[in-house]
């Protein structure tokens, strides 16, 4: 983005929660609700919501922000649709920011990060991060709680993620935040992530399967009984 002071409309629509904001004027605006299973519905009447009580339009938006995942399927795809759905008819620019990276970034200035939330099926999306140098140690996995290591060359380090809420053991202890709209923005106006037109905006996916098989259901009942 060419503009010093833009103005950003953030969608993050991982979780449970819908969470939104607009970055204008070097201000924030946000709106965090429970939409459970309703953020279909509720998801474009809250965006016009949000843009009404900022006073602005979509026209008046340089990018728009999008959670690009991993995280809740149903709730990813629906978010990048409807981004994808008001910038298209303006050509407005779309950022994608990584889940787990806007995690990672709840815990500042640390050498070695575990962000890791929940994936459903009794597994977790995570990936380790430097947060005193903003760069990566892993990729995005998906995997067991007792399947995950420190990174090489790390002996310790610290977690963050709702992960850290479901009672697991995980290799180091943690915080179980998750990060919001303002999360978003800040790592938006940060400069490390880029701009796409609408059409090229994608999701960052780490497993084909989404969801258990009515089989695969019983048998995890059948061992778990």
């Amino acid at each position: 983005m060419n503009n010093p002071s833009p103005c950003l409309l953030a969608i993050d629509t991982s979780t449970a929660f819908l969470s939104l904001g607009v970055h204008m004027h070097g201000q924030q605006h946000l709106i965090y609700e429970e939409a459970g299973t309703q953020q279909s519905a509720l998801i474009l009447p809250t965006i016009q919501r949000l843009l009404n009580e900022c006073s602005i339009t979509l026209s008046d938006i340089d990018a728009i922000v999008y959670a690009q995942g991993p995280g809740a399927f149903t709730g990813l795809r629906i978010g990048i649709g409807v981004a994808a759905g008001l910038a298209a008819p303006l050509n407005i620019p779309m950022m994608g920011i990584p889940c787990l990276a806007a995690v990672a970034t709840l815990v500042p200035d640390e050498p070695c990060v575990l962000a890791a939330t929940d994936a459903r099926m009794h597994e977790l999306f995570y990936a380790w991060f430097d947060t005193q140098t903003h760069t990566r140690l892993s990729d995005d996995c998906v995997g067991a709680a007792d399947s995950i290591r420190l990174p090489e060359n790390q002996s310790h380090g610290v977690g963050v993620g709702n992960a850290f809420g479901l009672g697991l053991s995980l290799p180091v202890t943690g915080l179980a935040q998750m990060p919001h709209a303002d999360t978003y923005l800040k790592l938006a106006l940060s400069g490390h992530y880029p701009t796409t037109p609408p059409a090229q905006a994608h999701l960052r996916y780490v497993r084909n399967k989404i969801a258990l098989t009515a089989v695969e259901q019983a048998q995890h009942r059948g061992l778990h009984s």
